[in-house]
């Protein structure tokens, strides 16, 4: 008798503390900012990081961090919510698409629900085959990279080892980038458009790009194609598009334009409005919700600046659940079979 192949797909996103306080902010972080991906450095720099981070780092941040979780917790954490959110329209939108049935389950690179123990798991529950999505639209090594590290660290515990596939990236899938542009369209026949739309990228170190994570390249390649979309899609927009980076840590020279130095400088050349989208980031969190959406707004007012608005991220709008979908279609359709018309 045949055993049955299981088939998960398993959604994964960063991570997020499992308590607005000081004491989860601080394990969290210990461990995000631990990882040799997110933080380089070999020998005697790495060395010194660590001592930074544990006699530095984990003692200033964390309270200081929690405080800014604290106002935007309601029901927990704001991505653990939204991911939820999407496992469950995700796992909607299969039923009947293919011929062969598929799990849908939320995993995290860092902290609660980690990748790896969630593969234990599937492991445990008999699942042969494994996709993982993970839900950073463009690759880089600080994000999608650890994700390959956490599904390498697992295979390497087991011994006969599952049939796993990784999505390495989704920033010029048709439907993520129609997603985007139709959020822009919407908040605009909402509230009007501003002089200035601006595409506001989690930022890397340039030693990283320089020495060849394609990052800041596929993020200006994800701008151009939502300003190509909007024109496709009739949009009469004739303000200016900017591409910037947010959330440099450090002392290091970060990938340039900065994003609150822009806000500064388009304030000072007397852009009073400006509209802000982050297509990097797949689920609001407290980098949206805080640094973009409060943070950089208070900072653009305080330089002149009259009205700023934030852009939410697609979290489980219909057609980012579409691109998904049809990416498990496109690359996991021998494992579920075909496309049952519906």
């Amino acid at each position: 008798m045949s055993k049955i192949e299981k088939t998960a797909v398993v959604l994964v996103n960063i991570g997020t503390p499992t308590k607005a306080d000081a004491k989860s902010v601080r394990t969290f972080l210990g461990e995000f900012l631990a990882d040799k991906r997110v933080i380089e450095g070999r020998g005697p720099r790495r060395w010194l990081w660590l001592l930074i981070l544990n006699l530095i780092v984990l003692r200033r941040r964390p309270k200081k961090v929690a405080k800014l979780y604290a106002q935007i917790w309601q029901q927990g954490s704001p991505m653990r919510q939204i991911m939820n959110a999407q496992v469950q329209a995700l796992q909607k939108a299969l039923q009947g698409r293919f011929e062969k049935p598929v799990d849908v389950f939320a995993a995290m690179t860092y902290g609660r629900e980690n990748l790896t123990d969630v593969l234990h798991k599937l492991h445990a529950q008999n699942y042969t085959k494994v996709f993982v999505m993970p839900l950073f639209p463009q690759y880089s090594a600080t994000s999608t990279g650890a994700v390959y590290d956490k599904v390498g660290q697992f295979q390497s515990s087991i011994r006969d080892v599952l049939d796993i596939r990784i999505l390495k990236s989704y920033y010029q899938h048709a439907k993520f980038i129609q997603g985007l542009a139709q959020s822009i369209e919407q908040h605009w026949q909402q509230h009007g458009a501003a002089q200035c739309l601006m595409f506001s990228y989690h930022g890397i170190p340039q030693q990283y790009a320089d020495a060849g994570d394609p990052y800041p390249r596929q993020c200006l390649q994800t701008t151009e194609a939502v300003k190509t979309a909007l024109t496709a899609a009739g949009s009469e927009f004739s303000g200016e598009f900017i591409s910037s980076f947010q959330s440099r840590f450090g002392v290091t020279q970060w990938v340039k334009p900065y994003t609150d130095e822009t806000l500064k400088q388009l304030a000072a050349r007397g852009i009073t409005s400006i509209d802000v989208i982050c297509p990097a980031f797949s689920a609001d969190c407290l980098e949206t919700l805080e640094e973009i959406a409060k943070t950089n707004r208070e900072l653009f007012i305080e330089s002149g600046g009259i009205e700023y608005r934030y852009i939410p991220a697609l979290n489980e709008q219909p057609l980012f659940i579409e691109c998904l979908s049809d990416i498990l279609q496109q690359q996991a359709a021998d494992w579920l079979g075909e496309k049952i018309d519906t």
